[in-house]
């Protein structure tokens, strides 16, 4: 299910809304061709000052290639065209310094920051060594250590994180290793302290609300969002996390009307299609539509489209694509533990694997289990999963009875609450529960229909379990649901049902057993009726379906019906 929205996702440096308005900041700045004022030569500081990149960019090249005698000049270029996000441009830049000489081993850290924004960590862990050592190179190899996995005890990352200082660049950067490892609250609490010592850090405060909405604290991150928002009200990082929180606690069409302001502030005819990150949301927020056209590419920039992308071929019931993108993902945090387990239970069912069902159980346990989450909503669905697997019902039912108040018109849990108790012999409940799924495909369902048949015997509605095969075509399945229907009405004594499905299986398929089953059924109609428990009206038809098999005991049986039929007043033809 679309339910867990990237909101971590940082908009990277460089974006469609990014670019358009820089470009339309230089516009502003070029005098028109009408008027005759000097045009003043605009001042770098001022592009920086504004985060206007491609304006700065414009400037530094115009100046090399001019030979203007500018301080810095290759530094700043390579700066602006990292925070614009054309990383192997600032590679080029760097690269260029390095092998003219200018500038000092310090470039080998900055060009390894570019090869860490491309995702290329070990080439960047190489260059970095290269430098010189530094606060900077030191923060940056402990997020390659991170991203590496190098977290063992002796590992690269407890090595970097002991030379973490006070300072605040290092203590930003420990809350966000923090943060990326789901230390949401560690992270909370060293972007709070950060915020009291500088309340001018506005930017702390998306931060803080990143980590109560990873938090489930919904409300408390919108609180503090907007403190953000009133000051910097088209920020997509913002924006988007706000729209986020209304998917979380209302529905994708609240999250996505929240960003229209998005829309409406940019002069790019539609962001959605340059960025990354609201593109993958609005898949998210629209249930999956347009999945397969955006998610694959964002496979290896957005870690939740992996996830996302899974749950939509769960959706659709193609379980082998499903398997094939989340069979090599090592799970580090709980959602991923989660749709791993759920997809090894989807196809070992499918497969009928037991080693695959075995797997999903340990995986489903493993988070039921654990401190953090066996008192949260999903802690208990896993553990009433794990239970399921092992066909524990009346445990399952523990943990479903706990959660079933928020999960009312879930067609999922009223599935899994149906089978469970009725699993359990609590069949009343069993049956409310799978009338309230409207998942058309769902109720299409063999197991659906078996089962809601079997609730309805259960209940003493047998009529209604009769009508669900009428419904059927003839296949298989509808063959084995009359076998249900015969043998567990003839358990219950609802014996003229029982007779009808005998008497179809008979004629399906001439096994001795049915017509021993609709003999068994026919006199226990014959008894009800003598007992007044059951329509006399009923006796012709069953002597109508007895005389379909061809067995000398039909006559017998037959002549003892008549001759009551008759004492009693009783026609029958």
């Amino acid at each position: 299910q679309f339910r867990k929205v990237s909101a971590a996702i940082m908009i990277r440096p460089g974006s469609a809304l990014s670019r358009a308005k820089t470009k339309a900041k230089t516009n502003a700045n070029v005098a028109g061709p009408a008027k005759k004022a000097e045009v003043k030569k605009p001042q770098l500081h001022d592009f920086i000052a504004n985060r206007d990149w491609t304006g700065a960019i414009t400037l530094l090249e115009f100046d090399k290639r001019s030979g203007e005698d500018r301080a810095n000049l290759m530094l700043w270029l390579g700066y602006c065209a990292f925070h614009n996000g054309d990383y192997k441009k600032a590679i080029d830049v760097f690269d260029e310094m390095l092998i003219s000489g200018e500038g000092g081993p310090e470039l080998h850290v900055y060009k390894a920051c570019c090869l860490y924004a491309l995702t290329q960590y070990k080439e960047a862990e190489v260059e970095a060594l290269q430098g010189k050592e530094s606060p900077l190179q030191n923060r940056l190899l402990f997020h390659l250590a991170h991203k590496i996995n190098d977290d063992g005890p002796e590992g690269k990352l407890m090595v970097y994180h002991s030379k973490i200082t006070e300072s605040t660049e290092d203590q930003l950067c420990l809350a966000a290793i923090h943060y990326l490892r789901s230390h949401f609250q560690e992270a909370t609490d060293i972007y709070k302290r950060l915020l009291l010592e500088n309340r001018d850090f506005l930017a702390l405060n998306v931060y803080v609300a990143l980590c109560y909405y990873k938090l489930d604290y919904y409300d408390v991150s919108l609180e503090i969002l907007a403190v953000f928002l009133a000051s910097q009200p088209n920020s997509v990082t913002a924006v988007n996390l706000k729209a986020c929180n209304h998917y979380q606690l209302y529905n994708g069409k609240a999250a996505e009307a929240e960003l229209k302001v998005l829309q409406n502030a940019a002069t790019a005819a539609n962001i959605f299609n340059d960025n990354d990150l609201l593109r993958h949301n609005l898949v998210v927020f629209r249930n999956g539509e347009n999945a397969l056209q955006i998610l694959p590419p964002l496979l290896d920039v957005i870690p939740e489209a992996r996830l996302n992308l899974v749950i939509y071929y769960l959706r659709n019931d193609e379980v082998q694509e499903a398997y094939n993108l989340i069979k090599d993902l090592e799970p580090t945090i709980p959602r991923e533990y989660i749709l791993k387990g759920v997809v090894h239970a989807a196809y070992g069912q499918k497969q009928e694997s037991r080693e695959h069902l075995k797997l999903a159980q340990q995986l489903f346990q493993l988070i039921g289990a654990s401190v953090s989450e066996c008192d949260t909503i999903p802690g208990r669905q896993c553990m009433a999963s794990c239970f399921f697997l092992l066909r524990q019902f009346d445990d399952v039912l523990v943990y479903l009875k706990s959660i079933r108040t928020y999960f009312q018109n879930d067609d999922d849990f009223n599935w899994n609450f149906g089978l469970t108790s009725a699993s359990a012999g609590e069949y009343k409940e069993a049956e409310e529960a799978l009338l309230l799924v409207q998942n058309e495909r769902y109720k299409a369902e063999y197991c659906y229909v078996s089962w809601l048949s079997r609730c309805y015997i259960m209940n003493n509605k047998p009529g209604m379990a009769w009508e669900a095969y009428l419904r059927m075509d003839t296949t298989n399945e509808s063959f084995s649901l009359l076998q249900l229907i015969a043998n567990d009405c003839y358990k219950m004594g609802q014996f003229y049902y029982a007779v009808k499905a005998f008497d179809v299986l008979e004629r399906l398929d001439p096994d001795p057993e049915y017509w021993e089953g609709k003999r068994g059924a026919a006199v226990g109609v014959f008894q009800q009726v003598v007992a007044s428990r059951e329509s006399k009206e009923r006796l012709q038809e069953v002597v109508g379906l007895l005389r379909n098999t061809n067995n000398p005991q039909v006559e017998y049986i037959i002549r003892v019906i008549k001759k009551w039929a008759k004492d009693n007043g009783v026609k029958i033809q």
